[in-house]
């Protein structure tokens, strides 16, 4: 295996920090995944669970619309 350069740092959110994540059906069962990756990497970098909001539409055309 190669070795290649990895760069580390330590993101803490900013204390009350509200998330919103918008998510489509289409391909759920990958969405599922990215989505619970998301959650997590927002959990272990301080923002607490009641602060994180998913957003659940048909598409991605409905994207732009859930997240205004």
């Amino acid at each position: 295996m190669r070795q290649i350069n990895v760069l580390e740092g330590k993101v803490v959110a900013p204390e009350g920090m509200k998330v919103g994540i918008v998510a489509s059906r289409f391909n759920e069962i990958i969405v599922n995944k990215l989505l619970g990756g998301a959650v997590d990497g927002l959990v272990r970098h301080g923002v607490e669970d009641e602060n994180i909001t998913a957003a659940w539409v048909p598409g991605a055309f409905e994207i732009p619309t859930a997240a205004s």
